[in-house]
């Protein structure tokens, strides 16, 4: 599978979390926890396999995409401190939710950036061969990549 049909495909399963977390109510605590675990475990390996994959393919593929790369791992690093946060939450905590919608709003604001306007620019300077050799690296480090957000090296530390 080419890289970036991996990591859109990466995309909607997040989506497809938060849209279940939004349907639940105040007294679906235990559902929202294990929603709110596996979103957890998503977006870390989400964020450690574009991290240390995707990224810098990017940037050596298509060096005009370097500014929105560093931005990007600045987002990460802010949703990775609240998935850190949310992993230790009771989900009974009236900023549990709160939080969560915090965290789904600065993803999809993410995710929209990457999809509609960088993604394009790698695919062009990448073509097939090299996405889909990415997305073998991309597929492969997924079964290394750390689930818990506290063991993702922050980027300062890069």
């Amino acid at each position: 599978m080419d890289a970036i049909v991996l990591l859109r495909e990466d995309h909607k399963t997040v989506e497809k979390l938060f849209k279940r977390f939004e349907k639940t109510s105040d007294a679906e605590t235990a559902e929202r926890r294990r929603i709110a675990d596996e979103v957890i475990e998503e977006l870390t390996v989400h964020a450690w396999i574009e991290e240390k994959f995707f990224y810098p393919a990017a940037r050596e593929a298509a060096p005009d995409t370097t500014d929105h790369v560093l931005e990007s791992i600045e987002e990460h690093h802010a949703v990775v401190w609240m998935l850190s946060e949310i992993k230790d939450m009771d989900p009974g905590d009236e900023r549990f939710k709160a939080k969560m919608s915090v965290l789904m709003e600065q993803v999809r604001h993410h995710v929209e950036e990457e999809e509609q306007d960088w993604f394009p620019e790698v695919r062009k300077a990448m073509g097939r061969n090299r996405l889909t050799e990415l997305g073998s690296e991309l597929e492969a480090g997924k079964k290394q990549a750390p689930r818990d957000p506290l063991a993702v090296p922050s980027a300062d530390s890069k």
